[in-house]
């Protein structure tokens, strides 16, 4: 009896811990979120050199990156494929029940609205919210960051907080490449490879284009590039356990940035088109 009673206790105990460290965790990532942010201004003021060259950096890439254009061309290609497929899945659907005309609609409807800030979200994940992690790692692994704060250096300001800069200016032109790159490629796929005639797409195209749409998504954009670059500086910051930490980091940061932005797609469709649709089959 008394063996039964201390191994209830011991596991009631390790369920509670596991619960409070949970809460530890989240409340060391939002401590770290608020201080980040909070360094914006300094990382403005006081590194700008750094902020520039962060944002050369993930913009073009670097080494085998910048070849072929960086992180930019990377996200035109997956709009490209994205693009070709609302052409192809569109007009097919559309033509089974005769009003394969729409196909301009689907467009200007599915791609303003999740695929191109999804891909946008993903394409940065996948590249430049890696590569900073794994940067932020490795220099955490060596460290390099205690050797900036003992010299004086705000480590936050200068490594967090620029690169959280640097990721929302650079989702800008990745945002209007994919948003660019998916129009182009619905409406090659549409009119060249089905025979559609141009007049009419375009017709459906521009009446169901509502700018306000596109607004918000690239508001949507932006918020995942904030979420983004905010989780993977943390994990970068507080990787630990060797080279094995910095894989683990990364791969963490990957997943959970790309949790967060489906999240954020999610409460801002439901926020903004959530009541209403903002939408009107009649144009």
């Amino acid at each position: 009896m008394t063996a039964h009673s201390t191994t209830g206790h011991i596991r009631l105990r390790r369920s509670i811990d596991g619960w409070a460290g949970g809460w530890n965790r989240i409340g060391r990532q939002t401590k770290f979120y608020g201080r980040t942010l909070r360094g914006v201004p300094d990382a403005i003021v006081y590194y700008p050199g750094e902020v520039i060259r962060l944002i050369a950096q993930m913009g073009l890439g670097a080494g085998a990156l910048a070849v072929i254009g960086g992180t930019i061309a990377i996200v035109g290609f997956l709009t490209l494929s994205t693009g070709a497929l609302v052409a192809v899945q569109g007009y097919n659907q559309f033509s089974s029940i005769g009003v394969e005309a729409l196909t301009g609609f689907a467009s200007a409807f599915f791609n303003v609205r999740l695929i191109a800030p999804l891909t946008a979200g993903v394409g940065m994940a996948a590249t430049i919210g890696a590569g900073a992690t794994a940067q932020l790692g490795a220099m955490r692994i060596n460290e390099e960051i205690d050797a900036l704060e003992v010299i004086g250096i705000r480590a936050i300001s200068y490594l967090a907080s620029s690169r959280v800069i640097a990721g929302i200016l650079v989702v800008i032109p990745l945002y209007c490449v994919a948003v660019l790159m998916s129009f182009l490629a619905a409406r090659v796929g549409t009119t060249f490879i089905y025979g559609q005639s141009t007049g009419v797409y375009d017709h459906y195209f521009r009446t169901f284009l509502n700018p306000t749409d596109l607004l918000w998504s690239f508001l949507q954009a932006v918020s995942m590039a904030l979420a983004i670059m905010l989780v993977h500086t943390y994990y970068g910051f507080t990787a630990a356990g060797g080279p094995a930490g910095v894989g683990e980091a990364v791969g963490r940061a990957v997943r959970t940035s790309l949790i967060i932005a489906a999240l954020v797609t999610v409460m801002i469709s439901l926020a903004v088109y959530g009541q209403s649709g903002n939408f009107n089959l009649s144009g």
